[in-house]
């Protein structure tokens, strides 16, 4: 606790790590309100989500390729401030905008904008951290920036479905766009050497010298050279199916289930939070539990022990909660979820550092990316479609059964494959 101590003494790690907390908890309150604002516009409806779902994960897809290489040439400080700022002003057109249109179609490109700049902000706050913190202390500052991003998710949850609950959707949008604003003023404070940032003038020229390179080098071509490394080494392959099976899954649940929640135990935001809260928890534990007596288990088996365990709980969860409308057993298997799902996920990326080679690590990592959000894109859409025909009930319990089958046969298959020659 001590080192948690020393760090947070540092001036411009306690400035970021602050604006991030703050950040975090307007995430969260974001999240809310969008999926207040389509309860008032339309009601349970898993297409109404899927609307805004969708302009949410397209810019991780035609963005998030490019925009690393971007941020790596431009003044990382003044990203993330700009990020913030402009995230911000778009989020409060967000309410705005209802006032004077009456279709959502505006909120639709807005919320396409607002991520997408966020696929600028992410690398550079993640860039930024060596600039400010001592080669010495990078560790300590990860995991402490790992933990409280974890804890205050957890935390914001529930107090961000209460604040929906009571100042209404538009309200939390103008929340949020203030926390972008404090969160731009935290960065601005923060102090950094002359020589570990570029000077504007700079900036300018390069940013035309990346948009030239960018012209001659296609990201297609770097996208593909990842694809093809994933699918040359059978570890990665594995690895890589079991990444597009999770996102699938968990695509065909993520919108479905809000819908059955709110449906089953008769509430907008608050439910969902304290569930988001109770998972949030579940995956918190599973994770430090992991990380301290994990090294001991297989990590094949452990991540498709998850996948088995995770669709029991899926199923259960599905019909008891339909059958009882109770909160109290919803947060108990919420949190459970949480604790047998975490370390497919931490397994997983392990096992990528571990195989991957450190110079096309960022190629393989876009092209993975890509795959698994296409996944996730694909059945989410795919079952917020047959939710309109089928009960969310039965989707969700097919959900967990599929999750279940890919565990026994995944554990099956693996042996096979880690055992030829």
């Amino acid at each position: 606790m001590a080192r948690f101590r020393d760090i947070l003494r540092e001036r411009n790690f306690s400035l970021l790590w602050s604006g991030q907390i703050i950040s975090q908890f307007g995430d969260r309150l974001n999240q809310m309100a969008l999926i207040g604002m389509v309860y008032e516009q339309v009601g349970y409806s898993t297409l109404g989500l899927d609307k805004v779902m969708l302009p949410m994960i397209i810019p991780v897809l035609i963005i998030g390729p490019v925009a690393g290489g971007y941020v790596d040439r431009w003044n990382r400080k003044w990203t993330m401030i700009i990020s913030d700022i402009t995230r911000g002003l778009f989020v409060l057109l967000i309410p705005l905008s209802l006032i004077y249109v009456k279709t959502m179609a505006p909120v639709y490109v807005i919320i396409f904008i607002v991520f997408s700049i966020t696929r600028f902000f992410l690398p550079a706050k993640m860039a930024i951290l060596p600039d400010i913190v001592s080669t010495d202390k990078l560790l300590i500052a990860n995991s402490l920036s790992s933990t409280t991003r974890m804890i205050a998710a957890i935390l914001s949850l529930p107090i961000a479905g209460f604040i929906v609950r009571w100042v209404g959707a538009k309200g939390g949008f103008y929340i949020d766009a203030i926390s972008f604003f404090l969160s731009a003023f935290m960065i601005w404070m923060i102090r950094l050497e002359k020589n570990s940032t570029h000077k504007y003038k700079d900036d300018l020229i390069i940013t035309k010298e990346a948009l030239g390179q960018s012209i001659s080098r296609s990201v297609f071509k770097d996208v593909m050279e990842g694809l093809r490394y994933l699918i040359s080494s059978r570890e990665l392959l594995l690895v890589t199916a079991m990444s597009f099976l999770l996102m699938s899954g968990v695509g065909a649940v993520s919108v479905v289930i809000v819908v059955f929640i709110q449906e089953s135990l008769k509430s907008v935001t608050r439910d969902l939070g304290l569930l988001g809260m109770s998972l949030g928890a579940g995956l918190f534990l599973g994770s430090v539990l992991y990380g301290r007596f994990g090294d001991m288990l297989p990590k094949f088996k452990v991540i498709f022990s998850g996948f088995t365990m995770g669709g029991i709980l899926v199923v259960l969860f599905s019909l008891l909660i339909r059958a009882s409308g109770s909160l109290a057993l919803a947060l108990v298997l919420a949190a459970v979820l949480g604790l047998v799902s975490s370390p497919i996920v931490v397994s997983s990326n392990t096992m990528l550092h571990e195989i991957m080679p450190n110079k096309i690590r960022g190629r393989i990592f876009s092209s993975l990316e890509m795959i698994i959000h296409i996944a996730f894109l694909v059945f989410m859409l795919l079952t917020s479609f047959l939710a309109e025909f089928i009960s969310k009930a039965s989707i969700l319990v097919f959900s967990g059964i599929f999750f279940a089958v890919c565990g026994v046969g995944g554990m099956v298959i693996t042996k096979k494959m880690l055992t030829k020659p």
